[in-house]
């Protein structure tokens, strides 16, 4: 009788074991790269960021290795051969070829060869390849420059998830959350965070999306940059809810195996 008490006494502990390991693994699982400073969003009211790194291009600046879709808004047929073919969901507009920058920071493009590029925005690169064009090619062309390369990710209780391409200057937070679909019914709203930059210059901006005034125009931070990666996790209601039925998905048979042998020891003492 001892041995098989003993026995009993065990299944209790491995279940509450079991239990144990499971609310920690769900918990690990439910937020997506955690930061020391996460705290806040149960505190902040509109926009909070950390390590603060000033003033980002607004404008973005063309790069090497970067990709650019080159058109003459004139004539949709200018700009389809040649280059580097990209999927057409790149670019707005079909048979679109894109041009890649080169280490010295040129492209190499129809007619007129290589032009030298980096560092200027999509719109002063439009005027110079407008002008090269006008005097050596086209009449009154309307060059379109677009960085097919430049994107942002998101991850969490957005109702899309994945990469989007910035395909325009000055993108804000609220332009991609509009593309994304807008945000799950399980989103919490104040959780939104924004990780921008590598290593010891990443900086984090934490987004309060209940307060309409997070969104004003004045918060230059919410217009994204190149490779944001953009976050928001469950309400902490759901994601109990979810540990819970995870949880109870592991204990069930545990249960099972312990009436049974509850039975045993009834029927056999």
């Amino acid at each position: 009788m001892i041995k098989k008490l003993l026995s009993i006494n065990n299944l209790f502990f491995l279940v509450i074991i079991i239990f144990m390991l499971c609310s920690c693994s769900a918990r690990k699982e439910q937020a997506l790269f955690n930061a020391p400073t996460d705290i806040v969003t149960d505190t902040i009211k509109q926009v909070y960021v950390v390590n603060d790194q000033g003033m980002g291009d607004i404008y973005y600046k063309i790069k090497v290795n970067d990709l650019l879709a080159i058109r003459n808004l004139q004539d949709k047929e200018f700009g389809v051969k040649g280059g580097i073919s990209v999927a057409p969901v790149a670019v707005s507009g079909p048979n679109v070829t894109s041009y890649q920058v080169d280490k010295d920071g040129n492209v190499d493009l129809p007619a007129i060869g290589k032009v030298y590029v980096q560092g200027l925005t999509r719109k002063q690169a439009s005027l110079k390849l407008q002008e090269i064009y006008g005097n050596k090619l086209l009449k009154d062309p309307i060059i379109e420059v677009s960085v097919v390369n430049v994107k942002v990710t998101l991850f969490g209780e957005f109702n899309k998830q994945g990469n989007f391409l910035l395909e325009r200057d000055n993108t804000t937070l609220i332009d991609i959350l509009g593309e994304a679909g807008g945000l799950t019914k399980n989103a919490d709203r104040k959780t939104l965070k924004i990780i921008r930059g590598e290593k010891d210059k990443q900086e984090i901006i934490y987004v309060n999306l209940n307060d309409i005034n997070s969104l004003a125009s004045r918060y230059s931070k919410l217009v994204l940059q190149n490779n944001d990666i953009i976050i928001i996790n469950q309400t902490k209601s759901n994601a109990l809810s979810e540990k819970l039925q995870s949880v109870n998905s592991v204990i069930q048979p545990v249960l099972v195996l312990l009436n049974v042998a509850l039975l045993i020891f009834t029927f056999t003492k």
